[in-house]
């Protein structure tokens, strides 16, 4: 087992400054106490989208009415808001000794709890639980939280990354619908279509994609070009992030912003100051199924399609969203019976109706089919890959530099292959270090 040294001992130092004074107003009175002679059930979360409110109410039901089937049992949900905060936050209850009994695992950073032992193997519990079928669970989702013969969390939501198009804009201009499987030229002759410029404006009054920095919104490209950013063992980023099938698609990439101007630059993304494609002002961004939530209270007419390939394969990565005890958690007993009413087909149904995300569970996913945005989004479940930071501990740095390279190329107007090059060294580093 790997041990992340220096992010444990960094989290250490954080919580020797931090935790007496932020952990009180997290976990609220009695934490880790009996009420009332009830099991004070400890629950960890990131939170919900606040730009809707009625997912909170569902959220409020869902709670009381597992307190009322489970009288014996208090839940104290611990909302973790914030972007970048809930794992180095989480990380602080573990080091002071006082972790939750139940959290939500963000696949994109599970290795760090999984290989240091954290979390409790739930194969036992589930070996004496006949009633519970993990066959139930679409198999891909399931293996993020596996390690060989052990499993780590039951999944409880996902979405693959797509591409998400406005039908109102391809019909004004005339464009037919992405097929599935396109190609990175098609896409950048679609985009080309979709570009709105005017005489004199040194900037398109509307771009054909919203090209997005942060490496999540990117990388799935490399891998449907053929390249990668690490290695299968994910120990090394030299000789694959700086492959020539990577730079090829990091090339293209940076292109539709430098070379094709369909896609805005970095500073105009900032100066507009709003989402380009929820503004109308790009024709197609890349996402997953929980901006369907604000897109669907702007009334938006959506398609769906697939990351263009380049040589590569169709293809795409997911994130998922998995319940996992704690390895020292003393209500064991209490934790497993919330997870399986969480993961239940009626608990399902009602909060992913909010459009939040899709089911693991295979039965409760498909009863959303119909809607031609549901459809392509479950079309794409079978070739959606585990993300990376489920494997790579502090994969997050890796995301960073991944960012810092194509600012450098963006801003700096650094070549695409000297970037590459550059920032393959300073992840092997990274990657050293663990």
């Amino acid at each position: 087992m790997r041990r992340s040294v220096l992010y444990i001992a960094a989290a250490i130092l954080l919580a020797a400054i931090a935790v007496i004074f932020l952990w009180p107003r997290l976990a609220g009175p009695g934490a880790g106490a009996e009420a009332d002679n009830r099991v004070v059930l400890r629950v960890a979360n990131w939170g919900g989208p606040a730009v809707d409110p009625s997912f909170m109410k569902v959220e409020r039901d869902v709670l009381a009415e597992f307190e009322r089937r489970h009288p014996d049992i208090l839940v104290r949900v611990e909302n973790i808001p914030g972007p970048g905060q809930y794992v180095p936050k989480l990380l602080m209850t573990y080091v002071a000794d006082n972790p939750p009994d139940v959290m939500t695992l963000d696949a994109s950073s599970a290795a760090v709890f999984i290989d240091n032992g954290l979390l409790a193997d739930l194969m036992p519990i589930l070996r004496a639980d006949r009633g519970f079928r993990l066959d139930d669970y679409f198999p891909n989702v399931v293996d993020i939280a596996r390690r060989n013969e052990r499993l780590y969390a039951i999944p409880s939501d996902f979405t693959p990354m797509v591409i998400v198009y406005n039908k109102r804009l391809f019909d004004e201009a005339r464009r037919p619908y992405p097929r599935p499987g396109w190609t990175q030229s098609e896409f950048l002759e679609t985009a080309a279509a979709l570009t709105v410029r005017a005489e004199g404006r040194p900037t398109p009054l509307r771009y054909g994609f919203n090209f997005q920095k942060e490496m999540p919104m990117w990388f799935p490209w490399i891998w449907a070009g053929g390249g990668d950013v690490l290695s299968a063992d994910g120990r090394h980023a030299v000789g694959y992030l700086d492959a020539p099938a990577t730079v090829e698609t990091i090339e293209f990439l940076t292109d539709l912003v430098r070379r094709h101007r369909v896609a805005p630059s970095l500073s105009e993304s900032a100066a507009a100051g709003v989402d380009l494609f929820r503004a109308g002002r790009a024709a197609m961004t890349m996402t997953g199924h929980w901006s369907l939530i604000e897109y669907r209270v702007d009334k938006m007419d959506l398609g769906v399609a697939t990351i263009p390939t380049g040589g590569g394969r169709r293809v795409t990565v997911m994130y998922e969203a998995g319940l996992a005890i704690s390895a020292a958690s003393p209500h064991k007993e209490a934790a497993w019976e919330y997870i399986k009413y969480r993961t239940s087909n009626a608990v399902q149904k009602k909060v992913l109706a909010t459009g939040l995300a899709i089911s693991a569970n295979v039965r409760v996913a498909r009863s959303f089919a119909g809607d031609p945005v549901e459809d392509a989004f479950l079309e794409e479940v079978p070739y959606a890959c585990r993300p990376w930071g489920s494997r790579v501990e502090r994969y997050e740095r890796v995301e960073d530099l991944g960012r810092e390279m194509i600012e450098d190329m963006l801003t700096g107007g650094v070549a695409p292959r000297d970037a590459a090059a550059r920032t393959a060294r300073l992840i092997e580093a990274e990657l050293e270090r663990q």
